[in-house]
């Protein structure tokens, strides 16, 4: 499973020009499932980001966890982060999971991240979406599960 993981300000994602998901200071988590993808990969990717010490502390330094600091979480799925670069000029897709593996390993990411008493809001799998955010930094960090 792979994230794209921004500091924000505040985010929202909208779906045919109505917001659907929207959050203030936290994490936007831009979210692939890949194919072959062990079970537990939602699980221990969620645990991972909620660690991560992006956010700053009282001296400026970035020592601070979403759970530390109360954040919130806006999930949004994005296949895309599975593109496949290496040959042409046309990304290939193919490593992502297929819709029906990648949509529920997306939900249970969601799920794990809320488990921890974050506030979580998500997008729609699969839906055509607008995401507006004030990016806090920048701070943007690529994750792997398998890393």
């Amino acid at each position: 499973m792979r994230a794209l993981v921004q500091r924000v300000k505040k985010a929202r994602v909208e779906v045919g020009g109505a917001t659907i998901g929207e959050i203030g200071p936290g994490l936007m988590i831009l979210v692939c499932a890949m194919d072959g993808d062990p079970g537990d990969a939602p699980d221990k990717l969620a645990a991972k980001i909620a660690k991560l010490r992006i956010f700053r502390d009282d001296d400026g330094r970035m020592n601070r966890s979403l759970l530390d600091t109360k954040g919130a979480a806006l999930v949004v799925s994005q296949f895309t982060l599975a593109a496949d670069t290496t040959r042409g000029n046309r990304p290939g897709f193919s490593s992502a999971a297929a819709p029906d593996v990648g949509e529920p390993a997306y939900e249970r990411f969601a799920a794990a991240l809320a488990a921890q008493d974050i506030s979580v809001a998500t997008g729609r799998f699969g839906a055509d979406m607008e995401v507006h955010l004030i990016n806090d930094g920048p701070v943007t960090i690529w994750m792997d599960s398998a890393a």
